[in-house]
């Protein structure tokens, strides 16, 4: 029996999987499919909340703190396993600027780094470039990293030092005496110390069981990929909530949707037709790149964009660290280390209230 067992195999999962047995503690993850092939998978891997000024503190924070370990953590695993996650820093370009000023405060309040740049700097910048603007906001920190080469890093290097058990399917959870003891699959049970919910889009499935079941929902979201050449994007670009992703082969991923549609995972023609036009009209050098690939995943959508991450009220031994919506990525480390902390009775890196149950999420 393990300390504690970990449900969920994304990159929150493997993160919080990642903390626990560096700090010594018995781990085991269970995950349904293959780890990394969800939503932790799907996402573009931008190391930022879009438009970072509209989102609450409460998710600002967990993104900066992680901003600022990801070149550390990018660097161990590559030191680790050989699996270079490519964080690449190419700095986030924003076309939009309707919310200059709500920007540039924020900016100035974060200590962030922003600049605005006029046409002249921005076609210099960017000379493929469709949209012309007279103004432009360059965030020249933010990065990204490539996220199916992270997810595939944080597997090996974990895979010694955690009991891995894929492809099992958690059914129930097991409670007895007010307390979590673990699971239920279709192989048997697993039983552990302690539980750690770390499922996504599923998470509120899982518990609703107990009757309290946090504010999570499946939200849909399809993305196109360009099999294009190095050199051609600069920056990742942000335009009318799109987002187009230049990584260092050169290929170029644009997207998203966001879509009501469950546990529907399918991709639509419509969608890669729509995606298609907006990219193009965004950098119009795509109407010569043939398309390689288009996807969709099942991101875990939660009011706000706050994650739960806690302990489940009322049950002993039961946490959770989910609903991280379209941020899995950019508040990771923090929410694994932020749970851990917690997990262990060690001093939290930051104030756990926001990511409650019960917490408000206005």
């Amino acid at each position: 029996m393990s300390e504690i067992l970990v449900i969920g195999g994304g990159v929150i999962g493997l993160l919080t999987a990642r903390e626990l047995a560096r700090a010594g503690v018995d781990t085991t993850l269970v995950e349904m499919g293959k780890t990394g092939q969800q939503s932790s998978w799907a996402g573009g891997g931008i190391l930022s909340p879009l438009y970072p000024w509209r989102y609450p503190d409460a998710v600002g924070r967990l993104a900066a703190w992680s901003q600022r370990v990801y070149p550390a953590l990018a660097a161990e695993l590559l030191d680790e396993t050989g699996i270079d996650p490519e964080l690449t820093v190419n700095g986030m370009l924003v076309l939009d600027t309707e919310e200059r000023q709500r920007a540039l405060d924020w900016a100035a309040r974060h200590d962030t780094a922003i600049e605005v740049l006029d046409a002249r700097q921005l076609h210099a910048s960017e000379p493929e470039l469709g949209p012309r603007p007279e103004q432009a906001l360059l965030l020249p920190g933010i990065g990204q990293v490539r996220n199916p080469r992270l997810t595939r890093a944080l597997r090996r290097a974990i895979e010694r030092k955690v009991t891995l058990r894929e492809q099992e399917e958690v059914l129930e959870l097991l409670i007895e005496g007010g307390r979590a003891v673990g699971v239920r699959t279709p192989k048997g049970e697993i039983r552990a110390e302690r539980v750690i919910i770390c499922a996504g889009a599923w998470t509120a499935k899982l518990l609703e069981q107990l009757g309290n079941s946090p504010e999570i929902q499946p939200v849909r979201g399809q993305m196109i990929l360009f099999y294009a050449h190095p050199g051609q994007v600069h920056h990742i670009t942000l335009h009318r909530e799109r987002y187009i992703i230049p990584r260092r082969d050169g290929r170029i991923l644009f997207g998203s949707t966001l879509e009501q549609a469950g546990f529907v995972k399918r991709t639509t023609a419509e969608a890669k037709e729509e995606l298609y036009r907006a990219a193009v009209e965004l950098y119009p050098l795509l109407k010569r790149t043939p398309i390689e690939d288009h996807w969709s995943g099942l991101r875990p959508g939660s009011p706000s964009g706050i994650p739960y991450i806690g302990a489940y009220p009322g049950i002993d031994g039961l946490y959770f660290n989910a609903g991280h919506y379209r941020n899995g990525l950019v508040t990771g480390p923090a929410s694994a280390r932020l749970l851990t902390d917690l997990v262990l009775e060690r001093d939290p890196i930051l104030d756990a209230a926001p990511y409650a149950l019960d917490a408000a999420r206005d």
